[in-house]
């Protein structure tokens, strides 16, 4: 077996003049320091067409947990041809470094990263680390796609969510060829809402589940970044369709439960379901039905839980209310 001895370079700030033209280099970016002074440097992987073009970047596990993204963005790389390359790729296979370190969702202060963004240049920890990392890398980029997956307990569908009412993320979002595709307006405290305040036009790409590689979803999520290549002309190559019609959502909303015990979610991902339909149930530990849950309008299941452990306020389903 091959052991590659690349070198790796450790910057302070992102520019994309550091990497030559036809090339591809990997980084450390420094972000912060941990209590002993040393950094805590985010992995960044860099294409550098020989022509001149817009800059991609791919981000994945701002949720420590959600490891979907990172093997899309790895095999991306070793795909591209630099040499018909126009513009650049920037690769961030783990944005949540300290949270990927510890397998969790949320970041090492108990905030989450991604309803915290742009951050705060003298905020809290949390705040301060989302800030640079704004600052020092996501200005460089023209377009974003920001890769997810459902967090513990849960999972998803293959969805997308975008601001519909723009045109130019909602092109990004029809690209991924998705299951389903929710409307979400931008300033909601995310990556992605960040990115278009900015204006950067991106989305949010949810893959799949939390904790494994799942390859189909991997390949799906490989499929929409080629799409994006193809409308950004950045490489020449056809867009990949499929025959099935993504469906989109105006809005969507999590359902949750008013009591405790052991949940059954009886309606699968891509359900259709009419207002009053059973969707769930919940039981004592002595297998006693305590009550049913129903649909409170017509919808489709996005994502559902799958943990039977349900305290009072524990999630059920998420529905979304179709266009």
């Amino acid at each position: 077996m091959l052991i590659s001895n690349k070198k790796i370079t450790t910057i302070d700030r992102f520019d994309i003049e550091q990497t030559e033209k036809g090339s591809i280099e990997y980084y450390w970016l420094k972000i912060v320091s941990d209590g002993f002074g040393n950094p805590i440097s985010i992995p960044l992987i860099v294409a550098r067409g020989v022509q001149d073009g817009p800059t991609l970047g791919l981000t994945a596990a701002v949720h420590g947990n959600e490891l979907n993204g990172i093997p899309v963005i790895q095999r991306l790389f070793t795909e591209i041809d630099v040499n018909e390359l126009r513009g650049n790729i920037v690769g961030v296979p783990v944005v949540n470094v300290p949270s990927f370190m510890r397998k969790k969702r949320r970041f090492n202060d108990g905030n989450d990263l991604n309803h915290i963004m742009p951050g705060k240049i003298n905020g809290n920890v949390s705040e301060i680390y989302a800030h640079r990392f704004i600052d020092r890398l996501v200005t460089q980029f023209d377009f974003l796609l920001d890769l997810h997956t459902a967090s513990f307990g849960r999972i998803n569908s293959y969805y997308v969510r975008a601001d519909m009412e723009q045109a130019a993320t909602k092109q990004l979002a029809l690209l991924q060829n998705a299951e389903i595709i929710v409307h979400n307006p931008p300033s909601d405290g995310t990556l992605r809402g960040a990115a278009d305040e900015l204006g950067i036009p991106a989305i949010t790409l949810e893959v799949g589940n939390p904790s494994i590689f799942q390859k189909r979803l991997i390949k799906s999520g490989i499929v929409g970044i080629h799409n994006v290549l193809c409308h950004l002309n950045m490489v020449d190559d056809e867009i990949e369709h499929i025959e099935k019609e993504t469906i989109i959502c105006q809005s969507s909303y999590w359902l949750y439960t008013d009591r405790g015990g052991l949940l059954q979610v009886q309606s699968n991902l891509l359900d259709m379901t009419d207002e009053g339909q059973t969707i769930a149930q919940i039981r004592d530990i002595f297998g006693l039905k305590l009550k049913d849950y129903t649909a409170p309008e017509k919808g489709i299941v996005i994502g559902k839980s799958v943990s039977p452990v349900n305290q009072t306020g524990g999630r059920i389903l998420h529905l979304g209310i179709i266009k």
